[in-house]
């Protein structure tokens, strides 16, 4: 289900930014407890896990908790109509793509002054805290963290006599066309493009894949530039599809579960998915090429490495707790409980990642034993780990990505369908992030 994107302009008329309070070291603020039990919100999802580690966490420290959740369609329009009526929120989960807006209009607090937080980033992969900060400043802690893979049919591959995947965006061409002459299949690379939330994370990895940038450092576009934009990705995608037909035209309206059903089914010898699903992609209850599924790097671009796209979801501490000292002070300790250590390890982060399959940022957690021991029953770790260690963070996150996003998917797939020039695609796109980001 596609969800509601509401504009920044939108929060600022809504609410006024809230002024964070000054905030101390932990071990300044003591044991005091707020009178009011804590309040938590999330959306549905690993709720059984989640309900364990508060009761273990109520247990350990005496401190109350209220759990509240969502679906995930409905969540983020749900914690804004919370935010606007000053419902009462003290902890959230957080999306990497609503960080600036939330923390333009005053409803996330920074971190910083947190050291007992802070220091986790020395064991969390770099690209995950740089989804988590916005003007300099840290708003949480990682809890979920994953990326773009590039999946293969191993056994499609042996029949068709090629005895190692891809390494580059040629190779996935040279090999999809053998494939396709073989008659395995008739569009060898699964892309799902439809309009979703999904459809960045798919572009982008294309994108840095192939060296490329939708912005600079600075903010400023640079999709439409020739030699560091995303003209060279898009072109390999329109060409994938209208020149060498190894990717479907209907792929602007595939979803990405509905690519990952025609990648099980056997349909394709390459797929491009959120990393978790090789889990998916190797249970023989649920797919019909288990346990053949393995997982690549990246294909990498003439000019590119093999760079994907990470996202990111986070714990973050609302402006409203970070007021009163006793109620940081909790949500802190609740913070830390999940996403850092709890009785000395990172309980929560294993928890979700045997039970459910969460990818994680934590760089000691691929050393574990029982991860690596669930993990090597359906992939390979090392890969898991590579390919992590090469992920970037979405370069288009800011306070009007929602608006510009409906136009950039929209001006990608009008190319790919042959609606549209490349460089008539890329500049619409460009000029609407330029317009919007002068109107900020």
């Amino acid at each position: 289900m596609k969800l509601h994107r509401l504009h920044r302009r939108d929060f600022l008329k809504s609410t006024a930014a809230a002024a964070l309070a000054g905030s101390g070291a932990f071990g300044a603020l003591g044991r005091a407890l707020a009178a009011e039990p804590l309040n938590f919100f999330a959306w549905s999802a690993g709720v059984d896990q989640v309900k364990a580690h508060i009761s273990a966490f109520e247990a350990k420290t005496g401190i109350k908790v209220n759990y509240g959740n969502a679906p995930w369609a409905q969540y983020r329009d749900t914690l804004v109509t919370k935010f606007v009526g000053k419902a009462p929120l003290d902890v959230l989960w957080v999306s990497d793509a609503w960080l600036p807006e939330w923390a333009e209009a005053g409803w996330l607090a920074p971190i910083d002054g947190y050291p007992q937080l802070l220091k986790y980033n020395a064991d969390v992969d770099d690209f995950s805290t740089k989804s988590m900060m916005w003007k300099g400043k840290q708003y949480g802690l990682t809890y979920y963290t994953d990326y773009m893979g590039f999946f293969y049919d191993e056994g499609m591959l042996q029949k068709a006599g090629i005895s190692a995947p891809p390494a580059t965006w040629d190779e996935v061409v040279q090999q999809s066309l053998k494939i396709k002459k073989a008659g395995l299949s008739e569009y060898p690379l699964m892309l799902s493009m439809a309009r979703e939330t999904w459809l960045i994370e798919f572009l982008s990895a294309l994108v840095f894949s192939h060296g490329g940038r939708f912005v600079d450092d600075s903010g400023a576009a640079v999709m439409q530039d020739k030699n560091k934009g995303a003209h060279e990705a898009l072109t390999w995608i329109v060409d994938a599809v209208q020149k060498h037909r190894i990717v479907s035209p209907a792929c602007v309206e595939i979803g990405e579960l509905n690519g990952l059903k025609a990648f099980t089914s056997g349909q394709h010898a390459f797929a491009m998915l959120g990393r978790y699903r090789i889990r998916t992609l190797n249970d023989p209850k649920q797919s019909q090429i288990a346990p053949r599924a393995r997982q690549a790097l990246m294909p990498r671009g003439p000019h590119g490495k093999n760079a994907t796209v990470g996202w990111n979801r986070f714990y973050g501490l609302t402006t409203a707790a970070a007021k009163d000292k006793a109620k940081a002070a909790e949500a802190v300790k609740f913070i830390e409980w999940f996403v850092g250590k709890a009785d000395g390890q990172y309980a929560f982060q294993k928890l979700m990642f045997t039970d459910v399959g969460s990818g994680f940022a934590v760089k000691s957690l691929f050393k574990d034993p029982d991860i690596i021991k669930a993990y090597n029953q359906y992939s390979d770790i090392k890969m898991y780990e590579k390919q992590q260690a090469l992920a970037q963070k979405k370069d288009v996150i800011a306070p009007w990505f929602g608006e510009w996003d409906e136009v950039n998917g929209t001006a990608f797939q009008a190319a790919v369908v042959g609606k549209s020039p490349i460089d008539d695609a890329l500049k619409r796109s460009a000029d609407t992030w330029n317009k919007l980001r002068r109107r900020a």
